[in-house]
């Protein structure tokens, strides 16, 4: 088999999140850590360690929605399923996270589009695929050739409720995208909603969960590297009690 990180790296001074909102990651090198281990072991002297080095390790400041991760339904509402509790992301089940993987290919869609059901339907169309029970369906939007850079967060079309609630009525349980978000970025909805002033259009695609339980990966990577199918989504994310996200590798699984 051959395999595709989907990942990205959580990495410091990387303006994939908007300001206030990245990591900070404090490096401990194998010096720093000698302290830690001479105080561990009594008696035990620095020249006695092997190059005279203990243990690396970095203390990580985040959110569990930095880097590559996967929304719990706890992320858009504290309902699903039109009243059930939300899921947090330890109650996600295992085995949405290893099924068949589409890719659909949005990256001619203009930054801020808010794609339809029927445009959804059109690429499955062009790529002669039909949906099946749990596919992972993954939105190559042009969010990705932009990751890293100041326009990221500003970068790729989204995702409203009905293209949501659309792949939902098909059976997906998982989806993705190389931007920001699953929906449209902040910026465009922001601009529409001082024009309309309609809060329904706030954050749309994830609240389409309130109707439907559902998991989104966000920040996806090296999607333009994949084929439209013929290949397997894995995507655990981390478990963390009552969260509503959990940092995810995702990796796509090819047949060699």
């Amino acid at each position: 088999m051959r395999l595709i990180d989907l990942s990205n790296s959580l990495e410091n001074n990387v303006p994939a999140d908007p300001p206030g909102l990245g990591p900070s990651i404090q490096y401990m090198s194998h010096k720093a850590g000698i302290p830690q281990m001479l105080s561990m072991f009594p008696g035990l002297r620095e020249e006695q360690l092997p190059n005279s080095e203990a243990w690396a390790a970095e203390l990580l400041q985040v959110t569990t929605h930095n880097g590559t991760h996967m929304d719990a339904p706890w992320h858009y509402a504290s309902t699903m399923n039109r009243g059930e509790r939300a899921w947090t992301i330890e109650d996600v089940p295992l085995d949405w996270c290893l099924r068949p993987g589409v890719k659909l290919d949005f990256r001619d869609s203009p930054h801020g589009h808010l794609v339809s059901a029927a445009e959804i339907v059109g690429k499955l169309n062009e790529i002669g695929h039909t949906l099946e029970l749990y596919d992972i369906v993954l939105m190559n939007t042009a969010a990705g050739a932009a990751y890293g850079s100041p326009d990221y967060v500003n970068s790729g079309c989204g995702f409203g409720r009905e293209a949501t609630l659309w792949l939902l009525e098909q059976g997906v349980r998982v989806v993705g995208t190389d931007a920001w978000s699953w929906d449209v970025p902040f910026s465009f909805t922001r601009a529409r909603f001082a024009q309309e002033g309609d809060p329904s259009i706030i954050w749309e695609g994830h609240k389409a969960g309130l109707e439907k339980a559902y998991c989104q990966l966000e920040k996806l990577a090296n999607l333009d590297q994949l084929p439209a199918t013929g290949f397997t989504v894995s995507c655990f994310p981390f478990k963390i009690r009552g969260a509503s996200a959990g940092f995810t590798r995702a990796v796509a699984i090819l047949p060699d």
